[in-house]
């Protein structure tokens, strides 16, 4: 029997940007939920419940001795982390690493500790190698992992769209691109892939998650999903992003937003006028005819009467 960990709806907040958690699933190998998530189009992060995690890892190293499965042990430097047990996350992991070289989910948590431990430049050597070993990994979106790191080791200059996405939407307050719809729904699902990996931990203000949220609200007003483009851009606010393109853009998102209910009711005036249309139509039409019948009568009676007038023998 699965045991399900209780939805205390508790957040565990950090105050460093975290990378991506690698876990085989969001279920662990002994049956345990590891997190929950919002339904939506907006990436509020995931729900955990810390609680379970001591015991957790007593019965991960309890079936890893009876078993000798590496995912028990893997899902153990999972638990590790949560419990920002870095340093002895990292050293699990490399001992996996030794035992069976290039898993993906070994060199992404290690990439992930290092990251937050503050040394970036290990933790890119590590996310790179995820990376070679599964390209895919993460809906298709680690490229935006490597991309945070390089723009941290560098610094605040390179948050921006043109670095971190290798696109650009322009500067005016309805955005332009060049990607086609199909690359833009790509390009949206890795950017809330990452972002709810993200703010399950950042708290407000993090520069790297305000820029990517601003991106994912370009992306969704591009894609004419204006009201999840607004929630992103207020959530892109709460996190520090301070230019004022964000306003711009929402005070269109939220115009456009409207438009639909502008034209529901619009439509729904013609369908009323439409359908009150016929009731006049048919009773103007109807009086017509009765007076076309009318006239007709009234020559039939009149040839009759003139006939008779000029046949006296009838």
């Amino acid at each position: 029997m699965k045991k399900i960990i209780p939805i205390l709806a508790t957040l565990l907040l950090f105050n460093k940007s975290i990378a991506c958690l690698n876990g085989e699933s969001m279920v662990l190998k002994d049956g345990t939920y590891l997190y929950f998530d919002r339904e939506g189009g907006v990436p509020y992060g995931h729900i955990f419940n810390d609680e379970g995690f001591k015991s957790g890892i007593r019965q991960l190293d309890s079936l890893y001795n009876q078993t000798k499965n590496l995912d028990y042990l893997s899902d153990k430097g999972l638990l590790l982390i949560l419990m920002k047990r870095y340093n002895e996350a990292i050293k699990l992991y490399l001992e996996i690493e030794k035992i069976m070289p290039n898993r993906y989910s070994t060199a992404s948590n290690i990439g992930t500790a290092y990251e937050l431990l503050g040394q970036n430049k290990k933790a890119l050597e590590w996310i790179k190698k995820s990376v070679q070993i599964d390209p895919k990994s993460h809906k298709n979106s680690e490229w935006i992992h490597v991309k945070i790191l390089e723009a941290k080791i560098h610094g605040d200059q390179f948050i921006s769209t043109n670095f971190l996405l290798n696109t650009d939407f322009g500067s005016d307050s309805i955005p332009k691109t060049t990607l086609k719809q199909n690359e833009l729904i790509k390009l949206s699902d890795a950017l809330y892939y990452q972002l709810n990996e993200r703010v399950s931990f950042v708290k407000p203000k993090d520069k790297i998650v305000a820029q990517l949220f601003f991106d994912l609200g370009t992306v969704a007003f591009l894609l004419e999903n204006y009201k999840d483009a607004s929630s992103d851009y207020e959530e892109a606010k709460r996190y520090g992003f301070t230019e004022q393109l964000l306003e711009k853009r929402l005070t269109e998102t939220k115009r456009l937003s409207m438009m639909p209910k502008l034209q529901s009711k619009i439509k729904l005036a013609i369908d009323n006028n439409s359908k009150s249309r016929p009731n006049a139509f048919n009773f103007k039409y109807g009086l017509w005819g009765f007076g076309f019948l009318l006239l007709v009568i009234r020559v039939i009676i009149i040839y009759k009467f003139r006939k008779k007038k000029h046949n006296p023998l009838n």
